[in-house]
């Protein structure tokens, strides 16, 4: 009798070169900032009822989004750090391909908000050496508030590498836990002694998010680690993240305004979204990966770094135009479809910005940065970085489809 031998083929290792389902978290974070500027935002105070009520609400968690992308750019950055670190031309290629990937649209919204009276001169000088979230120190007030995470990650950037370089992986492990300690401490001093009011801008106070993306990083590249420890370990961050709300809500953990709230809110959430990011990998990598592969979140998420940047300018410009020439476009309590009008039209603008920027201003630049700083190639004797999936893929709802040899992304920032 003849004996026939079927191959079961390994599962996928969680950290591969192309993880596409990171793409779709990113679009999950930066509509989740969009639907918060679109609603909780502007009208969070606003005595709506019923439905609409539920509408403003729903959008608060949006907010969230920037922890979400903290997370991912811990988590993506780090790997790509530790993946190279052996290389002699570590610190230029990483500052070259991070330089071409977030600076030219970063510089060219500072021309813009200048040319359009958006930000004052100070705020913009600021901004243009990464001080955007430390602009109170100066006496300058914050006109662009997108631009404080930017400031965050740019640090981070600064920072981050010589430290991966340095340390041995324990040593960093041992780092990143210090930071996901003392952060939530100094906010809940700072809160104590009166100088925290709810904002976190100051990359002392939000640097936990992207320490426990990091930490994460860590251990998925452990040899202790396999599927079924990954597993239990994204149903411990669940369990803690919600559990911990749940035991903090009669204290103030819903709101920032509070000791509890202030200190331990954010770290909560940031635990939450290691969770999620972890079970992104684990579907991602098994027979159900179409439910984390989904072509609308990774399109959203292909435009992000744009979409994010540009929205909020795009919102004040709708509200300028309105008083000024359209009054009767101007939101209100009894008018909520015009709320919903706004969200339409600034939103579409918004995406159809984005995409063409990012089809056509930072693709160049992307190709660029394949020329200067080319990617890891596995003759080179190093273990490759890890990046996110063709953009070819991440547009896949796009007009056009990219060809995979000049539209690959970097996923090591978090947009």
């Amino acid at each position: 009798m003849e004996i026939v031998k079927t191959e079961v083929s390994a599962p996928e290792p969680l950290v591969r070169r192309f993880m596409p389902e990171l793409d779709a978290l990113r679009g999950i974070a930066v509509l989740g900032v969009l639907f918060f500027h679109a609603f909780r935002a502007e009208y969070g105070e606003l005595p709506f009822t019923g439905l609409r009520r539920l509408v403003i609400r729903a959008a608060q968690p949006g907010v969230l989004g920037v922890n979400l992308f903290f997370v991912l750019s811990g988590f993506l950055i780090t790997g790509i750090l530790l993946d190279s670190r052996n290389r002699p031309d570590y610190y230029r290629r990483f500052y070259t391909r991070r330089a071409l990937r977030i600076l030219p649209a970063y510089y060219s919204l500072l021309i813009l908000l200048g040319l359009l009276g958006q930000a004052s001169a100070a705020f913009l000088g600021l901004s243009f050496v990464y001080l955007s979230n430390m602009t109170s120190l100066f006496g300058v007030s914050m006109d662009y508030h997108p631009l404080w995470s930017l400031a965050v990650e740019e640090h981070y950037y600064i920072v981050w590498p010589s430290v991966v370089r340095r340390l041995s992986a324990r040593y960093l492990a041992l780092c990143s836990i210090v930071i996901c300690i003392l952060v939530p401490a100094a906010r809940a001093i700072a809160f104590h002694h009166g100088y925290l009011q709810g904002e976190v801008w100051f990359t002392w106070f939000a640097a936990d998010g992207l320490a426990e993306g990091s930490l994460l990083a860590l251990v998925l590249r452990s040899s202790l680690i396999d599927r079924k420890r990954a597993s239990i370990g994204a149903g411990l961050l669940f369990a803690i993240s919600v559990l911990a709300i749940i035991a903090g809500a009669p204290f103030g953990m819903f709101s920032r305004q509070s000791m509890l709230g202030a200190s331990l809110q954010l770290t909560i959430a940031n635990t939450f979204f290691a969770g999620l990011l972890l079970l992104f990998l684990l579907l991602g990598t098994s027979s159900r990966r179409h439910l984390v592969n989904s072509p609308v979140l990774a399109f959203f998420g292909y435009i992000s770094y744009g979409l994010y940047l540009v929205h909020p300018m795009l919102f004040r410009l709708y509200g300028k135009l309105a008083y000024l020439h359209w009054p009767w476009l101007q939101p209100s309590v009894g008018h909520f479809d015009l709320i919903l009008l706004r969200f339409a039209v600034v939103g579409a603008v918004s995406i159809g910005l984005s995409y063409l920027s990012r089809k056509y201003y930072e693709e160049w630049f992307l190709q660029l940065k394949e020329r200067k700083a080319p990617q890891v190639s596995a003759a080179s004797g190093n273990k490759p970085h890890v990046e996110t999936a063709p953009a070819q893929k991440a547009a896949a709802v796009g007009a056009t489809a990219l060809s995979a040899s000049t539209a690959s992304v970097e996923p090591s920032e978090s947009f």
